[in-house]
């Protein structure tokens, strides 16, 4: 008995370190890479490797994790310093830096809550309709602010719906949990940055319904208040993580597949904002439409009520009095509300129009190649910190008596510091550093080496399997993490099946968004997780079926629209032009005069 204390409390010591361990053992397992491999892909490779269990296991912070290449390339001779810095502030860290300071600014004057509210009210009351109000809402959001705001904005509101639905903890006292959420409801706040909307809606509720159910449909009507909430709670973050997907800056991996691409492809242009925005909104809206179905017939939302149709018209009512006094509440749209809202169409539009591809863009009047997306954006979130958050008064210019105080800017510089995610751009940086040394090392053609069994698979199908093994890796570990080691991978697939490297680096971006399954899988998940409702087997019943719909609507897409979009039928000049920065060989030659000839049949 003593021993077997004795062992379990050496195991907890052993737990509390174990991150530690990781730390020390992962190099140590992984060195004989140094040996086996030649000599420089080997020592890249023990880099990606480490930094690949370190962000999966989050031993060290995944922003720490991603500054590895500054130490480790120069010190093993992969990539020296001056050529490992500059890919931590990169023409696509600037883009995706001025997408998060728009979202600080529309955060900071409300404009997201006016928005959501807005929709909810165009979009009905009645419980699917509700959850499709709140998943366009969630995914809207999501294009501009990350998943995790939108998530840890709607989520408050969605309870706060609820309780208008169902009323407080007394409706659900029968099936025992609904009472849980509603009490560990503070807990929620805590996670969420807007809390306020429970706080003041649910002293509104102290009864359930004038109509309560009759003692044998008590228990039936408590289980479905149960369903329904936790459909609500799910649709939330999965609405983000699908609405992530629709802009370049909407989440992380959407612009590490444009880093990557700039620093293996330096000739390809054809993505941008414009054309990212035609393939992925399109497909956005497919899959939010069919996730909304699944999750509202899963959870009860399409089926006949227990509650008698009087009560259901009351409760609906008072929901869509609460959408409306909350939207009341905001008062009319502010002077400064009214200029964020002007300069983020603007972000928008010009970032769309600047090179459209379809037709010609504003762009054409400038020298090709020096007016990006960055530049655009940039331009765009300047104006944020000059422009004055009042409307000027021309008479105050001649009242001498006015106060003389400083004009306020819609943002300020201390407010960016406070709200914007510095760490995601060093994560973006780790990417792109990692990238360049699999390029230099000569890494990334070795591993296309070993791509070889791969050669004769159907490029579809290449997509589909693509898609279900990064779908099913992300669900264990950061959707960043997961597309900056399998996008060079997956480049020089392409290269081996001599088709469009677009035609598998695209769905292997977007497919590790959906990650759907596991509480862990993304932050978003986690909050919702956090409301003490849910429990793991509900959200992989409901995620399992929503990576199906996603994986076979993203091949749909790939296989239709994508095609004209990104001219997907050919095998583009930039792939088949790309220098090796070691030599003036293309990166076709080196692996056609090193291994098997790569031209295929498809």
């Amino acid at each position: 008995h003593t021993v077997m204390e004795k062992t379990v409390a050496f195991a907890k010591k052993i737990w509390c370190v174990k991150k530690q361990f990781v730390l020390l053992l992962t190099p140590l397992i992984f060195l004989p890479v140094l040996f086996f491999l030649p000599l420089k892909e080997g020592k890249c490779l023990y880099v990606v490797l480490l930094m690949a269990v370190y962000w999966c296991t989050e031993a060290l912070p995944l922003a720490v994790t991603s500054l590895l290449p500054v130490v480790l390339f120069p010190f093993l001779g992969v990539l020296s310093s001056s050529k490992v810095c500059p890919q931590y502030f990169l023409d696509t860290n600037f883009l995706f830096l001025s997408g998060l300071i728009m979202a600080s600014a529309i955060e900071e004057w409300n404009l997201h809550r006016r928005i959501a509210l807005k929709i909810l009210l165009i979009t009905g009351v009645q419980p699917a309709r509700l959850i499709l109000g709140m998943m366009l809402t969630t995914a809207f959001l999501s294009m501009w602010l990350s998943n995790t705001a939108s998530t840890a904005m709607m989520l408050p509101i969605v309870n706060a719906l609820l309780l208008s639905l169902f009323g407080d903890k007394e409706a659900s006292k029968e099936p025992g949990q609904l009472s849980e959420v509603t009490s560990d409801e503070p807990n929620q706040n805590k996670i969420c940055s807007v809390s306020s909307e429970i706080q003041q809606l649910s002293l509104e509720e102290t009864t359930f319904l004038n109509g309560r159910p009759d003692a044998a449909n008590k228990k039936k009507e408590g289980e479905y208040q149960k369903q329904v909430w936790k459909g609500f709670l799910i649709a939330v973050p999965y609405a983000a993580s699908i609405g992530g997907t629709a802009t370049l800056t909407g989440t992380a991996p959407n612009l590490i597949l444009i880093g990557q691409l700039k620093s293996v492809f330096p000739g390809c242009d054809v993505v941008n904002f414009g054309s990212w925005f035609l393939f992925a909104c399109p497909l956005m809206l497919l899959f939010l439409i069919l996730g909304w179905l699944w999750i509202a017939l899963l959870h009860g939302c399409f089926t006949l009520r227990v509650r008698k149709k009087k009560v259901e018209e009351e409760a609906e009512s008072r929901v869509k009095l609460v959408i409306q006094e909350d939207y009341k509440r905001l008062g009319p749209m502010q002077f400064a509300e009214g200029a964020v809202a002007f300069f983020f169409f603007m972000f928008a539009a010009l970032l769309f129009t600047r090179d459209p591809k379809f037709v010609p863009g504003w762009s054409k009047f400038f020298e090709k190649g020096y007016v990006t997306d960055a530049t655009t954006a940039v331009t765009i979130v300047t104006a944020l910190f000059f422009f004055p958050s009042q409307k000027p008064s021309f008479k105050w210019w001649f009242d001498f008596k006015a106060p003389n105080n400083p004009i306020k800017p819609l943002m300020s510089w201390k407010r960016t510091q406070e709200t914007v995610p510095w760490n995601i751009i060093l994560l973006l940086g780790g990417g792109f550093a990692m990238a360049r040394g699999c390029e230099e090392s000569g890494l990334s053609i070795w591993l296309g080496s070993r791509l070889q069994p791969l050669q004769n698979v159907p490029p579809p199908a290449a997509v589909l399997l693509i898609t279900v093994v990064i779908a099913m890796f992300t669900e264990f570990a950061s959707n960043t993490a997961t597309i900056i080691i399998f996008l060079p991978v997956l480049a020089e697939l392409a290269v081996r099946l001599q088709v469009n490297p677009l035609y598998l680096m695209i769905p292997g971006t977007v497919g590790c968004s959906y990650a759907f399954m596991l509480p862990v899988s993304t932050p978003p998940n986690s909050i919702a997780f956090s409301s003490g409702l849910l429990m793991v087997k509900d959200m992989v019943k409901t995620g399992v079926v929503m990576n199906i719909i996603g994986v076979l609507t993203l091949s749909l897409a790939m296989n239709t629209w994508a095609f004209y979009i990104f001219d997907l039928s050919t095998y583009p000049d930039w792939a088949k032009n790309h220098i090796n920065s070691n030599g003036n060989t293309s990166l076709v030659d080196i692996v056609n005069a090193t291994f098997s000839p790569a031209n295929v049949t498809l």
